[in-house]
């Protein structure tokens, strides 16, 4: 079965058999094309998960399909009071079980598969992994365009001074869950959420392990002229928060 969740339960509220390795949080927004395959993906490549959707009320029968899933730890949380991915994985982050969370995209982008060698990463010494598209033996689809890779690397080269991580802009990645509960401040603008929790959260030996970035087949993509916007936005949020301090941020955080 899928168990939904409504908007005000917490982490504790839920209960289950045994406890999963990891929680897989997943946002979604019209994605219903992409969730069953997505879901048994990672089923295959790490059975002892849980899988948390967070839902941002799509309308396009996404809620509908993970229902239909006959599973025992998918997790549905369907969102109709806020909107946005970093808030969504935020939410997702906060329902989890399991020791250890693996944050990805629902548009196959981000391959279930490597979640194995990210959480090896994890257990060997890391406390933040991304899954990389910019070290050796990472790479991209060949459907990119030029443009396309310039933009991605443009953005990675202004986020250079926060993180020396070759691909900061992943939205795939991994920590502890109580690493994650003990990261204060987080008020991301936009997508980059990974970033926003390297800069504000307690890790101090972050990894990268490559993957295979594959463009999506199926839906349409979130990025847009406002998202970029977005990002230029955030990132001087991070870096008053990390040059200037806390302080200063919190008293201009309405910019």
């Amino acid at each position: 079965m899928v168990e939904a969740l409504p908007q005000s339960e917490s982490a504790s509220d839920a209960t289950s058999a045994s406890r999963p390795v990891v929680s897989v949080v997943v946002p979604t927004f019209r994605e219903a094309a992409n969730i069953a395959e997505l879901v048994g993906r990672i089923e295959r490549a790490v059975p002892d998960s849980e899988i948390i959707i967070v839902d941002d009320n799509s309308n396009d029968g996404t809620d509908d399909v993970v229902r239909g899933l006959v599973r025992s730890r998918v997790r549905l949380h369907v969102r109709t009071a806020e909107r946005g991915l970093s808030s969504a994985v935020i939410a997702g982050c906060r329902l989890a079980r399991a020791p250890h969370i693996v944050v990805m995209d629902a548009d196959l982008s981000h391959p279930p598969e490597s979640i194995p060698a990210m959480l090896a990463e994890l257990g060997s010494g890391g406390d933040f992994v991304i899954g990389s598209r910019y070290i050796a033996g990472g790479s991209t689809d060949s459907a990119w365009t030029f443009f396309r890779r310039i933009n991605s690397l443009f953005a990675t080269a202004l986020a250079r001074p926060l993180t020396k991580l070759s691909d900061p802009m992943s939205g795939f990645f991994a920590m502890r869950t109580a690493d994650f509960q003990a990261t204060q401040d987080l008020n991301p603008i936009g997508y980059k959420i990974a970033l926003e929790m390297l800069v504000k959260g307690p890790f101090r030996s972050p990894r990268e392990v490559p993957i295979h970035f594959a463009d999506r087949k199926r839906g349409e993509s979130k990025l847009s002229l406002k998202e970029q916007i977005r990002y230029i936005r955030h990132l001087a949020r991070l870096y008053r928060f990390k040059f200037l301090g806390s302080r200063t941020v919190s008293s201009s955080s309405g910019g």
